[in-house]
This record gives C-alpha cells, structure tokens and sequence, in this order.
C-alpha cells in the first residue's frame, strides 16, 4: 500500500468513527515524532501493547476488496495470560467496509466478541477446527450471540445488525465483511497478539508493505520496530 493511501483511510476512518459518537483515545492523534519521543518516556505501554493504527490489505493490494481497518485502544500482556491473573483483556476499534473481505481466518489463543457497533450488516461466515486446526466444512457451528446460542451449518452466514455481537472461542474459522454499507465494529478479547496469532486458511500475510510515497500522517503498529526501535 502507499503511505498515501494509508494516509487517507486515517483521515476518512477517524471521521466515520467520529459519526458514531465514538471518540479515538488521545494517543491516536500524536504525530510520528510525539510518538517516538512520548514511547521513549512516559509512554512505553504504547508499543509494548502494540496500541494504535493498524490498516492492512493483507499483502495482496486491493485494499477495497480485501483488508480491514483496526484501531487497538486496550490491550493486556501474555505473562498476566500465562499466570492467569491481571491485565487478561483487549479492545479494538474496526471498520469492515461495504463488500470488503477480511479473510477466512483462526485464533490459537484469543476469544473475542465481535459487535457490530453501527451502520450496514455485519455478515460472518462459520466454521469450526478439525483435530489437526484445519477447516471443518462438516460440522454445524454453535455460537452465542447476545445471550442466545445460534447453531448452524458449516459455512453458513450470520448476520449481525447495529448492537448485536457474537462470541468466537479459539478455534472458531471466521471471514467477515460489510452488506448494505460500511460497518463499525468493536472488538473485545482475551490478550491480543496479531504477530502469532492469526492462522489464515490461504497463505497471505497480517500486514501491509508501504510504499514511502509521502511522510506518515500517523504511525501504524506495523511500522512501530521500524520507527521506534
């Protein structure tokens, strides 16, 4: 992806979460050189946590038709995961644009809630591990949603309107996207740690190579070994 481009689905995603209501934490809105020199300081959480812009097209460079918007505000650390006592949470800010495919995907570790916090439909397609981690495209799916646990077969769809979620455990194969418009979609898990644990059922990568083309408007989490190291 240019930095360009990246530059531009900031700008029009802090404005699409701002129609909502939704306010960005304040970290979000320090330039490169804030973040670098606040990380050096009083901010080390920042990239220990991995907080902040996350855009990616997965590799492949079609953005529009196949990539995510992520923003994470919260998340707690794999040593409080292993004892099993602390800071054992994560959030997430998401856009899933109209028709834009985040692909077929598994979690080793994370649980999460999957809210789809308003605009279009939020449709996810379903299925559950075999044995040996790969997709199982016989077995029916339970899920629960909101209270109420929804069974159905492999591979079905399940349509999320604005306020309800879904519960995926580790294990759950899920792709998603965005019908009837884009979507805003909040997130909340177990620790969250995108370099390890995302299994693809397609071999593409979790983040985007940037092309240098203008300077950073704000830095993505991707870019933080580079620039904050």
């Amino acid at each position: 992806m240019k930095r360009s481009e990246v530059n531009e689905i900031i700008r029009e995603s802090d404005k699409f979460i701002r129609s909502f209501g939704y306010v960005m934490p304040p970290f979000a809105y320090w330039s490169p050189e804030e973040l670098k020199a606040r990380t050096a300081s009083d901010s080390k959480a920042i990239l220990q946590a991995r907080l902040g812009w996350d855009i990616t097209d997965y590799g492949q460079g079609k953005f529009d038709e196949l990539g995510l918007f992520l923003f994470t505000t919260r998340n707690g650390n794999q040593e409080d995961l292993k004892k099993g006592g602390g800071m054992l949470y994560a959030e997430k800010i998401m856009i899933s644009r109209e028709k834009q495919l985040s692909p077929m995907h598994r979690h080793i570790v994370k649980a999460e809630d999957i809210i789809n916090r308003g605009g279009g439909t939020l449709v996810l397609e379903l299925f559950n591990s075999n044995p040996d981690g790969s997709v199982d495209e016989k077995t029916d799916v339970e899920v629960a949603t909101d209270g109420r646990i929804v069974r159905q077969k492999a591979g079905g769809l399940l349509k999320l309107q604005p306020g309800e979620s879904v519960t995926l455990l580790p294990g759950n194969w899920h792709a998603f996207w965005g019908e009837g418009g884009d979507v805003l979609i909040g997130e909340v898990s177990t620790v969250n740690d995108d370099l390890t644990d995302n299994i693809f059922r397609e071999p593409i990568g979790r983040f985007s190579s940037i092309d240098e083309d203008e300077a950073p408007l704000h830095l993505l989490v991707s870019d933080y070994d580079k620039w904050l190291a």
